[in-house]
Protein backbone atom coordinates (compact mmCIF):
# COMPACT_ATOMS: atom_id res chain seq x y z
CA UNK A 1 0.00 0.00 0.00
CA UNK A 2 1.47 2.97 -0.80
CA UNK A 3 1.61 6.24 1.79
CA UNK A 4 2.04 8.72 -1.11
CA UNK A 5 -1.36 10.39 -2.45
CA UNK A 6 -1.63 13.00 -5.34
CA UNK A 7 -4.06 15.50 -4.86
CA UNK A 8 -4.88 15.01 -8.58
CA UNK A 9 -6.20 11.35 -7.89
CA UNK A 10 -8.96 12.65 -5.52
CA UNK A 11 -9.76 14.99 -7.98
CA UNK A 12 -8.25 18.31 -7.49
CA UNK A 13 -7.68 20.83 -10.58
CA UNK A 14 -5.03 23.08 -11.13
CA UNK A 15 -6.71 25.29 -13.45
CA UNK A 16 -6.89 28.04 -10.86
CA UNK A 17 -11.06 28.02 -11.54
CA UNK A 18 -12.51 25.06 -9.76
CA UNK A 19 -12.63 24.61 -6.02
CA UNK A 20 -10.45 21.85 -4.92
CA UNK A 21 -10.76 22.57 -1.79
CA UNK A 22 -12.98 18.91 -0.48
CA UNK A 23 -10.46 16.92 -3.66
CA UNK A 24 -7.50 17.87 -1.08
CA UNK A 25 -9.07 17.58 2.17
CA UNK A 26 -9.71 13.73 0.38
CA UNK A 27 -6.04 13.18 0.17
CA UNK A 28 -5.09 14.61 3.60
CA UNK A 29 -7.54 12.15 5.52
CA UNK A 30 -5.86 9.66 3.28
CA UNK A 31 -2.63 10.34 4.10
CA UNK A 32 -3.99 10.86 7.82
CA UNK A 33 -4.52 7.27 8.21
CA UNK A 34 -0.88 5.79 7.33
CA UNK A 35 1.54 8.59 8.49
CA UNK A 36 1.16 9.79 4.25
CA UNK A 37 2.63 12.45 2.39
CA UNK A 38 0.39 14.48 -0.38
CA UNK A 39 1.77 15.53 -3.11
CA UNK A 40 1.16 18.58 -5.52
CA UNK A 41 1.95 18.95 -8.59
CA UNK A 42 2.75 22.47 -9.91
CA UNK A 43 -0.30 24.43 -10.78
CA UNK A 44 -2.96 26.90 -8.98
CA UNK A 45 -5.34 24.75 -6.80
CA UNK A 46 -8.43 27.31 -5.11
CA UNK A 47 -9.35 25.96 -1.89
CA UNK A 48 -11.20 26.93 1.35
CA UNK A 49 -10.01 25.72 4.98
CA UNK A 50 -7.74 22.59 5.20
CA UNK A 51 -6.96 20.04 7.72
CA UNK A 52 -3.80 18.20 8.66
CA UNK A 53 -3.26 14.96 10.87
CA UNK A 54 -0.23 13.80 12.99
CA UNK A 55 2.90 12.98 10.95
CA UNK A 56 1.74 13.69 7.90
CA UNK A 57 3.41 15.99 5.19
CA UNK A 58 2.19 18.34 2.29
CA UNK A 59 4.64 18.34 -0.36
CA UNK A 60 4.68 20.67 -3.27
CA UNK A 61 7.10 22.28 -6.17
CA UNK A 62 8.71 25.84 -4.52
CA UNK A 63 9.32 27.72 -7.63
CA UNK A 64 8.36 31.01 -5.83
CA UNK A 65 9.35 34.14 -6.52
CA UNK A 66 10.22 37.74 -4.34
CA UNK A 67 7.21 39.03 -5.92
CA UNK A 68 5.27 35.89 -6.92
CA UNK A 69 4.33 32.98 -6.50
CA UNK A 70 5.22 30.02 -8.48
CA UNK A 71 4.71 25.62 -8.56
CA UNK A 72 2.40 24.47 -6.66
CA UNK A 73 0.23 27.26 -5.50
CA UNK A 74 -3.02 27.05 -2.97
CA UNK A 75 -5.53 30.11 -3.66
CA UNK A 76 -7.57 31.26 -1.11
CA UNK A 77 -11.22 31.18 -2.65
CA UNK A 78 -13.57 32.33 0.73
CA UNK A 79 -13.77 35.19 2.53
CA UNK A 80 -15.72 33.21 5.47
CA UNK A 81 -12.67 30.92 7.31
CA UNK A 82 -10.22 31.64 10.06
CA UNK A 83 -7.37 30.25 8.46
CA UNK A 84 -6.35 27.63 4.90
CA UNK A 85 -4.48 25.59 6.27
CA UNK A 86 -5.40 24.39 10.41
CA UNK A 87 -2.39 22.47 11.78
CA UNK A 88 -3.88 22.16 15.53
CA UNK A 89 -3.27 18.81 16.85
CA UNK A 90 -1.27 17.71 13.87
CA UNK A 91 1.78 16.66 15.73
CA UNK A 92 4.95 16.24 13.38
CA UNK A 93 3.10 18.14 10.70
CA UNK A 94 5.35 19.31 7.52
CA UNK A 95 4.32 21.64 4.91
CA UNK A 96 7.20 21.80 2.23
CA UNK A 97 7.68 23.66 -0.94
CA UNK A 98 3.73 25.14 -0.72
CA UNK A 99 3.11 28.50 -2.31
CA UNK A 100 -0.32 30.05 -0.06
CA UNK A 101 -1.85 32.65 -1.88
CA UNK A 102 -4.42 34.25 0.60
CA UNK A 103 -5.63 37.04 -1.70
CA UNK A 104 -6.33 39.48 0.54
CA UNK A 105 -9.82 38.03 0.93
CA UNK A 106 -11.72 38.48 4.34
CA UNK A 107 -10.45 39.67 7.62
CA UNK A 108 -8.33 38.13 9.94
CA UNK A 109 -7.77 35.28 7.93
CA UNK A 110 -4.23 33.55 8.45
CA UNK A 111 -1.99 30.65 6.35
CA UNK A 112 -0.90 28.33 8.79
CA UNK A 113 -2.76 28.24 12.02
CA UNK A 114 -2.44 26.52 15.44
CA UNK A 115 -4.32 27.48 18.13
CA UNK A 116 -4.47 25.76 21.53
CA UNK A 117 -7.18 27.23 24.04
CA UNK A 118 -4.08 26.84 26.83
CA UNK A 119 -0.63 26.17 26.86
CA UNK A 120 0.55 22.63 26.70
CA UNK A 121 -2.97 22.28 25.16
CA UNK A 122 -1.72 18.97 23.30
CA UNK A 123 -0.15 17.58 26.35
CA UNK A 124 3.19 17.08 24.00
CA UNK A 125 5.47 18.73 22.03
CA UNK A 126 3.38 20.02 18.23
CA UNK A 127 6.85 20.39 16.17
CA UNK A 128 5.45 21.28 12.92
CA UNK A 129 7.77 22.23 10.32
CA UNK A 130 7.13 24.79 7.78
CA UNK A 131 9.99 24.80 4.99
CA UNK A 132 10.92 26.17 1.52
CA UNK A 133 7.41 27.81 1.62
CA UNK A 134 6.02 31.01 0.34
CA UNK A 135 2.62 32.17 2.46
CA UNK A 136 1.74 35.77 1.72
CA UNK A 137 -1.20 38.17 0.93
CA UNK A 138 -3.55 36.98 4.31
CA UNK A 139 -5.86 39.25 5.89
CA UNK A 140 -4.22 37.92 9.47
CA UNK A 141 -0.54 36.34 9.67
CA UNK A 142 0.90 34.18 7.05
CA UNK A 143 1.72 31.72 10.27
CA UNK A 144 -0.50 31.99 13.57
CA UNK A 145 1.12 29.50 16.33
CA UNK A 146 -1.19 30.19 19.68
CA UNK A 147 0.01 28.42 22.30
CA UNK A 148 2.96 26.39 20.51
CA UNK A 149 5.04 24.55 22.13
CA UNK A 150 8.18 23.37 19.66
CA UNK A 151 8.46 24.35 15.84
CA UNK A 152 10.33 25.24 13.23
CA UNK A 153 10.30 27.66 9.90
CA UNK A 154 13.01 27.64 7.42
CA UNK A 155 14.12 28.82 4.20
CA UNK A 156 10.47 30.38 3.67
CA UNK A 157 9.24 33.70 2.76
CA UNK A 158 6.29 35.02 4.94
CA UNK A 159 5.54 38.05 3.30
CA UNK A 160 2.84 41.40 2.21
CA UNK A 161 0.49 39.65 4.93
CA UNK A 162 -2.34 42.17 6.60
CA UNK A 163 -0.87 41.57 10.22
CA UNK A 164 2.53 39.66 10.91
CA UNK A 165 4.44 37.61 9.08
CA UNK A 166 5.14 34.90 12.28
CA UNK A 167 3.24 35.27 15.23
CA UNK A 168 4.46 33.08 18.02
CA UNK A 169 2.60 32.68 21.46
CA UNK A 170 4.80 29.99 23.29
CA UNK A 171 7.83 28.02 22.99
CA UNK A 172 10.59 26.30 21.38
CA UNK A 173 11.40 27.03 18.28
CA UNK A 174 13.75 27.49 15.36
CA UNK A 175 13.40 30.13 12.85
CA UNK A 176 16.19 30.24 10.41
CA UNK A 177 17.03 31.62 7.11
CA UNK A 178 13.93 32.96 5.97
CA UNK A 179 12.56 36.49 4.32
CA UNK A 180 9.79 38.38 6.38
CA UNK A 181 8.69 41.23 4.13
CA UNK A 182 6.14 43.92 4.24
CA UNK A 183 4.16 42.59 6.74
CA UNK A 184 1.68 44.95 8.11
CA UNK A 185 2.40 43.93 11.81
CA UNK A 186 5.78 43.14 12.10
CA UNK A 187 8.16 40.60 10.39
CA UNK A 188 7.76 38.33 14.32
CA UNK A 189 5.14 39.73 16.22
CA UNK A 190 5.13 37.83 19.75
CA UNK A 191 2.00 37.13 21.92
CA UNK A 192 1.65 36.66 25.68
CA UNK A 193 4.32 34.90 25.71
CA UNK A 194 7.78 33.95 23.45
CA UNK A 195 10.71 31.73 25.24
CA UNK A 196 13.46 29.57 23.74
CA UNK A 197 13.00 30.98 20.39
CA UNK A 198 16.01 30.48 18.28
CA UNK A 199 16.30 33.43 14.78
CA UNK A 200 19.30 33.14 12.62
CA UNK A 201 19.81 34.21 9.25
CA UNK A 202 16.66 35.71 8.40
CA UNK A 203 16.33 38.50 6.11
CA UNK A 204 13.41 40.93 7.66
CA UNK A 205 12.53 44.01 5.58
CA UNK A 206 10.25 46.69 5.09
CA UNK A 207 7.65 45.27 7.87
CA UNK A 208 5.59 48.11 9.22
CA UNK A 209 5.21 48.35 13.26
CA UNK A 210 8.85 46.63 13.40
CA UNK A 211 11.05 43.95 12.33
CA UNK A 212 10.83 41.67 15.28
CA UNK A 213 8.43 42.88 18.04
CA UNK A 214 8.18 40.75 20.90
CA UNK A 215 6.70 41.85 24.30
CA UNK A 216 7.07 39.08 26.56
CA UNK A 217 8.99 36.51 26.95
CA UNK A 218 12.77 34.94 27.79
CA UNK A 219 16.10 32.84 26.82
CA UNK A 220 16.12 34.09 22.96
CA UNK A 221 18.81 34.18 20.67
CA UNK A 222 18.35 36.73 17.66
CA UNK A 223 21.80 35.87 15.53
CA UNK A 224 23.30 37.14 12.27
CA UNK A 225 19.94 38.19 10.51
CA UNK A 226 19.49 41.40 8.37
CA UNK A 227 16.71 43.90 8.90
CA UNK A 228 16.23 46.63 6.50
CA UNK A 229 13.58 49.29 6.65
CA UNK A 230 11.07 48.48 9.88
CA UNK A 231 8.68 50.78 10.13
CA UNK A 232 9.43 50.84 13.53
CA UNK A 233 12.23 49.51 15.68
CA UNK A 234 13.92 46.97 13.86
CA UNK A 235 13.89 44.81 17.09
CA UNK A 236 11.57 46.11 19.99
CA UNK A 237 11.54 43.69 22.68
CA UNK A 238 9.75 43.85 26.05
CA UNK A 239 7.01 46.68 26.67
CA UNK A 240 5.32 48.36 30.34
CA UNK A 241 3.14 45.72 30.85
CA UNK A 242 5.60 42.41 29.68
CA UNK A 243 9.36 42.22 29.54
CA UNK A 244 12.18 40.31 28.53
CA UNK A 245 14.61 38.14 30.53
CA UNK A 246 17.99 36.56 29.13
CA UNK A 247 18.38 37.48 25.55
CA UNK A 248 21.39 37.51 22.97
CA UNK A 249 21.37 39.80 20.50
CA UNK A 250 24.72 39.49 18.31
CA UNK A 251 26.21 39.88 14.80
CA UNK A 252 23.22 41.70 13.35
CA UNK A 253 23.28 44.21 10.42
CA UNK A 254 20.44 46.92 11.16
CA UNK A 255 19.92 49.43 8.64
CA UNK A 256 17.04 52.23 8.29
CA UNK A 257 15.08 51.81 10.94
CA UNK A 258 12.31 54.28 11.98
CA UNK A 259 10.65 54.45 8.45
CA UNK A 260 8.12 56.99 9.10
CA UNK A 261 4.85 55.86 8.18
CA UNK A 262 1.81 54.29 10.02
CA UNK A 263 3.55 51.87 11.72
CA UNK A 264 5.61 55.00 13.63
CA UNK A 265 3.40 55.81 16.35
CA UNK A 266 5.79 57.44 19.39
CA UNK A 267 9.18 59.39 18.83
CA UNK A 268 11.17 57.04 20.37
CA UNK A 269 9.96 54.26 17.79
CA UNK A 270 12.16 56.05 15.57
CA UNK A 271 14.97 54.47 16.22
CA UNK A 272 16.74 50.95 15.62
CA UNK A 273 16.46 48.90 19.00
CA UNK A 274 13.46 49.67 21.60
CA UNK A 275 14.12 47.78 24.65
CA UNK A 276 11.79 48.38 27.76
CA UNK A 277 11.81 46.33 31.12
CA UNK A 278 14.96 43.99 29.84
CA UNK A 279 16.47 41.93 32.28
CA UNK A 280 19.79 39.67 31.19
CA UNK A 281 20.19 41.15 28.07
CA UNK A 282 23.29 40.99 26.04
CA UNK A 283 23.34 43.39 22.97
CA UNK A 284 26.81 43.08 21.00
CA UNK A 285 28.83 42.45 18.01
CA UNK A 286 25.96 44.56 15.82
CA UNK A 287 26.27 47.19 13.06
CA UNK A 288 23.55 49.97 12.75
CA UNK A 289 23.21 51.73 9.96
CA UNK A 290 21.04 54.96 9.11
CA UNK A 291 19.44 55.55 5.49
CA UNK A 292 16.45 56.07 3.33
CA UNK A 293 14.22 54.81 0.69
CA UNK A 294 15.57 52.64 -2.21
CA UNK A 295 16.60 55.22 -4.79
CA UNK A 296 17.54 58.51 -2.58
CA UNK A 297 13.31 58.38 -2.03
CA UNK A 298 12.23 59.17 1.72
CA UNK A 299 12.61 60.56 5.12
CA UNK A 300 16.33 59.46 6.26
CA UNK A 301 15.86 57.76 9.50
CA UNK A 302 15.85 56.50 12.84
CA UNK A 303 16.75 58.97 14.96
CA UNK A 304 18.12 57.22 17.48
CA UNK A 305 20.06 54.13 17.80
CA UNK A 306 19.22 52.52 21.05
CA UNK A 307 16.43 53.40 23.19
CA UNK A 308 16.79 51.65 26.22
CA UNK A 309 14.04 52.01 29.09
CA UNK A 310 13.73 49.98 32.67
CA UNK A 311 15.92 47.77 31.98
CA UNK A 312 18.71 46.72 34.62
CA UNK A 313 21.84 43.76 34.02
CA UNK A 314 22.13 44.44 30.20
CA UNK A 315 25.01 44.71 28.79
CA UNK A 316 25.67 47.27 25.60
CA UNK A 317 29.23 46.53 23.72
CA UNK A 318 31.38 46.57 21.07
CA UNK A 319 28.80 47.75 18.41
CA UNK A 320 29.50 50.01 15.78
CA UNK A 321 27.21 53.07 15.15
CA UNK A 322 28.77 55.32 12.77
CA UNK A 323 26.65 57.27 11.45
CA UNK A 324 24.21 54.55 13.13
CA UNK A 325 21.49 57.37 13.02
CA UNK A 326 20.26 61.00 12.78
CA UNK A 327 20.12 62.75 16.11
CA UNK A 328 21.29 60.51 19.14
CA UNK A 329 23.14 57.47 18.94
CA UNK A 330 21.83 55.63 23.05
CA UNK A 331 18.63 57.24 25.07
CA UNK A 332 18.94 55.81 28.14
CA UNK A 333 16.92 56.70 31.17
CA UNK A 334 19.33 56.03 33.61
CA UNK A 335 17.68 53.05 35.62
CA UNK A 336 18.60 49.91 36.37
CA UNK A 337 22.38 48.29 36.15
CA UNK A 338 23.49 48.70 32.72
CA UNK A 339 26.86 49.09 30.73
CA UNK A 340 27.75 50.93 27.46
CA UNK A 341 31.12 50.57 26.39
CA UNK A 342 32.77 49.81 23.59
CA UNK A 343 30.17 50.95 20.97
CA UNK A 344 31.75 53.16 18.28
CA UNK A 345 29.94 56.18 16.40
CA UNK A 346 28.21 59.23 16.46
CA UNK A 347 25.26 60.39 14.56
CA UNK A 348 24.72 62.32 11.56
CA UNK A 349 23.47 65.44 12.62
CA UNK A 350 21.69 66.26 9.49
CA UNK A 351 20.47 64.89 6.79
CA UNK A 352 23.24 64.13 3.94
CA UNK A 353 23.77 66.34 1.32
CA UNK A 354 22.11 65.28 -2.51
CA UNK A 355 24.17 63.46 -4.71
CA UNK A 356 25.09 65.35 -7.61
Amino acid sequence: MSNLFNILDFGAAADGETDSTAAIQRALDAAGECMGEVIVPPGVYLTGRLTMRPQTKLSGSSSWLFNGYGGSIFRLNTDETDCMIDITGAFGVQISGMNLDGGRRGEGIHGVKLYWPVYNGGGKEDTPTIDDCRIGHFTGDGVHLEHIWCFSVRHSMLCFNARAGLYIDGWDGFILDNWFSGNGGGGILGGPLACSVTATGNRVEWNRVGGFVIPCGNTMNITGNYFDRSGGPALKLGAPGGGMESVTVTGNLINRSGKPGPGLETEEENSHVLMEKCVNVTFTGNTLRRGRDDNGGGVWSPDISLVIRDCDYCIFANNAMHHGSMKETVRWDGKGNCRFEGNLGEPVGEEPPEAP
